[in-house]
């Protein structure tokens, strides 16, 4: 290969690798603003939450990895809770976790609830925030799994998973 072809392979690789990166700055919210939504009141999707709660979300895309900013529900089971890290994520395939179309960037936190679940086995839930195409964010609660009952219904327990569809606000969270 000679030297002009080198350089421009080189070129290329660099174009490749800049269009592959994705600019999520504009996704903070600094001071007075917050993202905002409704719980997707879908039975197929919805345990544990009311199927009117209110999620409001503040993040900071500089400190993704060590404070990336607090969730609220206006049903009082978070209020201003910090979203916390998993450090091991950050180094592993985890941490390029790609599911469903129009999501530039999906994160993975741990939250832990400001009132405490029936089922006694701990307060904490893990939060995927997903940052979309269209400048909205997503944010998913998941703890625990319904217990099977022999013979019986299962029990929810602690069993949460909600899906939020949040858009950006000009307003502080107020709950």
């Amino acid at each position: 290969m000679t030297r002009v072809m080198r350089v421009v392979v080189a070129v290329a690789a660099l174009l490749g690798s800049i269009a592959g990166c994705r600019d999520i700055s504009g996704f903070t919210t600094g001071t007075g603003n917050s993202y905002q939504g409704s719980v997707v009141a879908a039975d197929f999707v919805l345990a544990g939450v009311g199927a009117t709660t209110n999620l409001c979300l503040t993040i900071d895309t500089d400190r993704l990895q060590d404070t990336p900013g607090n969730l609220s529900t206006d049903d009082g089971r978070f209020h201003a809770v910090p979203m916390r890290t998993i450090p091991q994520i950050w180094q592993d395939p985890l941490s390029t976790l790609s599911f469903g179309e129009g999501r530039l960037k999906n994160l993975v936190y741990v939250a832990t609830a400001s009132t405490p679940f029936a089922d006694g086995n701990g307060n904490d839930v893990l939060v995927v925030v997903s940052l979309m195409q269209s400048g909205e964010i997503e944010v998913r609660l998941l703890r625990g799994a319904p217990g099977a009952a022999v013979d019986a219904a299962p029990s929810s327990g602690g069993n949460l998973f909600a899906v939020f569809d949040l858009q950006r606000e000009a307003v502080p969270c107020s709950y």
